[in-house]
């Protein structure tokens, strides 16, 4: 299979590096508004570089992967739809709704698979915390809380384009706990602060968060991120139940300093420092699924529409952040993106991140 992939900065890179050990990948083509980076990235991995996008479907694609800028993501996966090859993209879809619905009505309307990337359903403990919840194990689940947590911040150059922490990081909480539980958020309470950098509350953006999430069973969950938590990279869900309990993440690398005085268990030496460390077998495995899923041999495991889903959550935080207000998800299926954010829209290909 011949597999295409739009972006070629950091994750860029490493998705193309999983994929020449992907079965049945026997070509992969690279390709970057910065021809220069590209050219480079397929040198070192010994792969080929299109001279553009345009040229790089022209040469006939059995799949493609959008790791670029989230502000080119819808542009592209219609650039896709329409060379009628299958998409995996990264999240998220595009930086509001109106323009996710967009892609979620044309991928519809077609029979060309896309698949949203949601690393987290293919990691190993979520799995185990799903199937623990799903089978009973656990009782009935109270309380849920998550947390997404950067060791260090991106760069200031990001920010304008990320679509602000809820959708660029804290949307991976709300996906994963709807697909865990199966259930759908029906109200949201969010704050927000900066006492970082200067550049996030300049880009109408925050440096960390917190939200308060009600289920349609009355599960409440609780969801914080932030860009700058120094212990290291930190991303766990416990899941509360009245017969038991999983705690997603808490492994050898966990950066939990404890501060009490002889604990039994010794915090490891290295520390996750990145999300590409923390989830690395999962984008592996996610990875492999597309390849699956482009060659027709299975269904796309998140299509646009969940991702959609998890954007409302993503939507309604930022709406709750702004307003000082609880926000129902309704409200935000009713009358779109909350305005002001940053990044707001979807045009432009600003490729490579």
């Amino acid at each position: 299979m011949k597999i295409g992939l739009i972006g070629t900065g950091r994750i860029g890179a490493f998705h193309a590096g999983t994929l020449r050990n992907v079965p049945g990948v026997t070509d992969i083509v690279v390709a970057d508004v910065d021809a220069a980076r590209a050219a480079s990235l397929a040198d070192t991995l010994g792969v080929r570089a299109a001279a553009g996008i345009e040229e790089m479907y022209a040469d006939g694609l059995d799949g493609v992967v959008i790791t670029a800028a989230t502000s080119a993501h819808a542009t592209l996966i219609h650039q896709a739809l329409d060379a009628e090859v299958p998409v995996f993209c990264e999240k998220p879809v595009a930086l509001d709704v109106a323009g996710t619905i967009g892609v979620v009505e044309r991928a519809q309307a077609g029979t060309v698979p896309v698949q949203i990337g949601f690393q987290r359903r293919f990691d190993v403990g979520y799995r185990a915390a799903r199937e623990a919840l799903r089978s009973g194990e656990l009782g009935w689940v109270h309380t849920l809380r998550a947390c997404t947590s950067d060791q260090t911040p991106p760069p200031a150059g990001y920010i304008p384009t990320s679509g602000g922490l809820f959708r660029d990081c804290s949307i991976h909480d709300f996906d994963i706990l709807r697909w865990l539980t199966g259930r759908e958020v029906v109200s949201v309470y969010a704050q927000g602060a900066n006492r970082g950098a200067s550049f996030f509350s300049e880009g109408g953006d925050v440096d960390t968060c917190a939200a308060l999430l009600r289920f349609d069973d009355d599960t409440l969950a609780t969801v914080t991120a932030t860009r700058y938590n120094g212990a290291g990279h930190d991303v766990r869900l416990e899941v509360c139940g009245s017969e038991g309990a999983r705690i997603v993440g808490l492994d050898d690398r966990a950066p939990l300093p404890s501060a009490e005085p002889k604990p039994s268990w010794q915090r490891s030496a290295s520390p996750y420092a990145t999300f590409m460390e923390r989830f690395h077998d999962a984008y592996v495995t996610e990875l492999g699924v597309f390849v699956d899923v482009a060659a027709g041999r299975t269904p796309s495991p998140c299509s646009p529409a969940e991702a959609l889903e998890a954007l409302y959550v993503a939507e309604a935080c930022e709406r709750s952040r702004r307003t000082g207000q609880p926000v129902a998800v309704a409200d935000v299926r009713v009358t779109g993106s909350a305005t002001g954010s940053p990044g707001s829209g979807h045009g432009g290909a600003v490729l490579g991140t």
